[in-house]
């Protein structure tokens, strides 16, 4: 009698504890920095509110060994039996420091699957804090999304925290463990069963299960890291809970949503729909942050319900103080109102808002400096301008899509202007050289830092030389009996110096476009300054471009002086560099002038013909006849850029002859690689999609290695180029990597292609019906496995959260028993990792799941069946 009683009194205490003390669901921990060492810090938690148990105020653990009691701010019921608890507090912290804020409150729900004994284990949240004025102030993201929705079984579960980051910092996501008391790991925690994978995804935020395989209560957490220049300056954890049904229902579609980006002041109005199979009525809701943004807010409205679709809008005219580096992140979740199971499809896309491009308007050299100035911005709401400049023009175009100049296009950052209201910029830079062409851009800086698009470009040079040389165009080709034009404007108010002359003319040539080796080939006195033209005669301009130096003196008897800094130019010089069916030019000069147009003639016949044009100083003539000749020049266009300064000027490069060549190889080809794991072989396929590459194939040769360490080897040369498949059958195992190539009947090689890596199927398998019971059949646990799993981590549990079983071999070989007896019918959880040979080498990877065990004798295929 006294043993029943015990056993009664210990039924009502575990009820009781059930009831007061297991409540907790979901929560995370937010903050928001006040000052330097102040935070104002959110508790979020998420309770059942059939519980009787309730928290009028929670202990917080700053982590600076002291503890606050804060009361409750706000509950808020929830579908689904949830309540949304709020605490807030503030601390001021001692100084900088990494600190860990936890929440512990007694205790998680009984029944949750994934977590052994869960209603004796203390629920737990904590976020981390880090004090550090070098990385600047920063709050948490806000996780506008609550862990209410429910999971159906066999169908794909999603659900994303719709983390916002007020300080526009970039995040990341991971999933985690689920902690205790004290924030520690729960032991024997594992992650929920699923038939193909459980993961978050670590840009969007998505936690994804696909797909749960057995009804019941888990727990899982996941971890949003914050990142600023690269360094992680926090991490929010959020646990929640998701409970799986077993439903008819199927969940609503949602139509697809694309990623935008837009300029500040440019409307965006998207509708959006959602469908349901069931012909459920539909709710779509958006969660954002641009919805509660200060300024600018988004709406979300919805414009037709009927039986099983709804669609809603989206508009949003985002402001300048809108824009930022990161895009916005927007939930969009469609839920059903079925009466047996509301169900949910989550889906998100982003909107990244970036600033204009300003409009620059001159870059004007004076001097040794370059005076810049552009219009007005359209918005007081930045900061000011910053100015890149690089070297010779640009083909950068700006991006729809990327803030600021990428360093790809060469730019480097040569000054700042602060200021809204700032239209100029004078850049001073002792480095700048003569004769050396720049390229100019600007773009709007905003108050977090962000860079508006960039601005339009502008060449210049700085402007050197009395006098100015306009002209170094080659009037004859010739190795011998060659000559080209030199000119130059006639020099202006040498009163001012004063040189009241007569005047004298020195002029200088060196071999090469950038030769330093002057000698004097001529000199030409003058009265009154007006011969300004030099032919210069009997040079090799069929293969040599020539510098000139002209030096103007001031030739008065006893007072002879150079008349400032001499001008320097040189010819146009154009290196052919014959290809297949092509012909590729680099052209080289050095001029104080900016060119913006280079023409291209070709000899066709007895005329010449122009082929194309260009700003840049490569070109190519594509469609011509291997083993012709084909003659070309070019007639460059440009002009100085200050004002009164010489304009429209025209110089010709030498005539160059060459003849093109099959000395290119084809273009790789684009490769595909499919495996057929049951047989044992892989389809490699490739193409070349661009007709002319094809026109110069003649075959193939195919590479490869099993594993990512070796090197690649040849497999197989395919001397046919219509043939783009082959099979290759392996012994035991699928796993490698494919490259390809093409050649043509010369032999030319192209490159690789881009590298395709297959693996081994997963040959694993465990049951999940097991019958110990003596009748000679599946009286034995046994994987399914291959040669090419070499051990695992095999670890079996009863409800009470027991291990009953543990083994490192494939194949389990489990008799059902523990401590010497089979074990009692009923279902029992494992966890195990795999540890199987694949492409990188020895692997592992994680299985969750449960084994329904029946002991009883006469279990047989039919009540297995009856149980799968």
């Amino acid at each position: 009698m006294r043993r029943r009683f015990l056993f009664t009194l210990s039924l009502l205490l575990a009820a009781a504890s059930v009831a007061n003390a297991t409540h907790n669901r979901a929560g995370e921990i937010t903050y928001r920095q006040i000052s330097d060492l102040t935070f104002e810090v959110t508790v979020t938690t998420f309770t059942y509110t059939l519980s009787k148990a309730d928290r009028p105020a929670l202990d917080v653990e700053w982590g600076d060994n002291s503890i606050t009691n804060v009361a409750r701010e706000s509950k808020t019921v929830l579908p689904n039996n949830y309540q949304k608890n709020v605490y807030v507090a503030q601390h001021t912290y001692p100084g900088p420091g990494v600190y860990r804020i936890v929440v512990q409150d007694p205790n998680r729900n009984f029944g949750v699957e994934n977590i052994p004994n869960s209603v004796n284990v203390v629920f737990s949240i904590s976020t981390i804090l880090i004090v550090n004025t070098a990385v600047g102030r920063n709050s948490t993201p806000v996780l506008l999304n609550p862990p209410y929705d429910k999971a159906a079984l066999g169908q794909i579960f999603i659900h994303n925290p719709a983390a916002f980051d007020p300080d526009g910092d970039s995040l990341s996501y991971k999933l985690t463990v689920c902690t205790r008391e004290d924030g520690k790991p729960i032991q024997n925690y594992t992650l929920p069963p699923a038939s193909r994978k459980f993961y978050v995804d670590s840009i969007s935020g998505d936690l994804v299960w696909d797909a749960p395989t057995a009804i019941g209560i888990y727990n899982v957490a996941m971890e949003i890291q914050e990142w600023r220049a690269g360094i992680k300056i926090g991490v929010v954890v959020r646990d929640m809970q998701i409970e799986v049904y077993e439903t008819d229902n199927k969940p609503p579609v949602t139509s697809p949503l694309p990623d935008l980006c837009v300029e500040a002041g440019e409307p965006v109005s998207l509708d959006i729909k959602a469908t349901d199979a069931d012909l459920d009525s539909v709710t779509l809701l958006a969660t954002s942050g641009i919805f509660s943004s200060t300024d600018c807010p988004a709406t979300f409205t919805t414009l037709t319900r009927t039986a099983g679709q709804t669609t809603a809008r989206l508009t949003w005219t985002p402001c300048h103080t809108a824009v930022r580096h990161q895009p916005y992140d927007i939930i969009i979740k469609a839920e059903d109102s079925n009466r047996e199971l509301q169900l949910v499809d989550i889906d998100n896309m982003s909107i990244k808002v970036l600033g204009p491009s300003p409009t620059l308007l001159s870059a004007v050299p004076q001097g040794k400096v370059v005076n810049l100035s552009w219009a007005g911005y359209l918005t007081d709401k930045i900061a000011g301008f910053s100015i890149y400049r690089r070297e010779g023009a640009s083909t950068l175009a700006a991006d729809t899509c990327y803030d600021g100049i990428p360093p790809s296009a060469g730019f480097a950052k040569v000054g700042y202007v602060g200021g809204a209201g700032a239209v100029s910029f004078t850049d001073a830079d002792n480095n700048l050289e003569a004769g050396t062409e720049y390229a100019y851009r600007i773009v709007a800086v905003y108050p977090n830092g962000t860079e508006s698009k960039p601005s339009n470009e502008i060449v210049t040079s700085l402007i050197t030389g009395i006098p100015l040389i306009t002209n170094v165009s080659i009037r004859n080709t010739h190795p011998v009996n060659g000559s080209l034009t030199l000119a130059w404007q006639k020099p202006r108010r040498l009163d001012t110096i004063p040189a009241n002359g007569p005047y004298e003319y020195l002029i200088y040539r060196a071999e090469g476009i950038a030769g330093t080796a002057w000698q004097l080939i001529h000199t030409l006195p003058t009265a009154d300054l007006n011969d300004t033209v030099y032919v210069d005669t009997l040079i090799n301009t069929l293969d040599k471009g020539w510098v000139y130096k002209v030096e103007l003196y001031n030739n008065a008897p006893g007072n002879r002086f150079l008349v400032g800094d001499p001008g320097i130019a040189s010819s146009l010089f154009l290196t052919a560099l014959p290809g297949d069916r092509k012909m590729r030019f680099i052209m080289t000069r050095n001029v104080p002038w900016i060119n913006t147009s280079y023409d291209f003639y070709r000899l066709n016949g007895t005329t010449w013909q122009m082929v194309g044009s260009t700003n840049q100083l490569t070109f190519t003539d594509p469609g011509l006849v291997n083993g012709n000749e084909y003659c070309y020049y070019v007639v460059s266009t440009g002009g100085y850029q200050g004002t009164d300064t010489p304009k429209n000027l025209i110089n010709y490069s030498q005539r160059t002859c060459a003849v093109p060549v099959d000395n290119e190889p084809p273009c790789p080809p684009e490769l595909t690689v499919s495996s057929q794991c049951d047989s044992l072989y892989n389809t490699v396929r490739w193409s070349v999609t661009d007709p002319l590459c094809l026109e110069d194939v003649a075959g193939y040769k195919l590479y490869y290695k099993q594993t990512t360490e070796e090197d690649m080897a040849l497999l197989t040369t395919i001397n046919d180029r219509d043939v783009k498949k082959y099979v290759h059958s392996l012994p035991d195992y699928v796993a490698g990597c494919y490259a390809i190539s093409a050649f043509d009947v010369n032999g030319n090689e192209s490159q690789l292609s881009t590298m395709i890596c297959v693996d081994s199927c997963n040959f694993y398998e465990i049951p999940n019906v097991f019958t110990p019971n003596g009748d000679d059949f599946n009286d034995f646990l046994l994987a399914k496995t291959s040669a090419l799993v070499e051990k695992v981590e095999f670890r079996l549990f009863n409800r009470a959260g027991v291990l009953v079983f543990s083994t490192q071999e494939p194949r389990l070989n489990w008799d059902g028993t523990y401590k010497g007896k089979v074990v009692p019918t009923g279902v029992y959880y494992y966890d195990c990792e795999v540890f199987e040979r694949r492409i990188s080498g020895l692997e592992q990877f994680h299985l969750t799941g449960f084994i329904h065990v029946f002991t009883e004798k006469g279990a047989g295929p039919g009540v297995i069946e009856g149980k799968k």
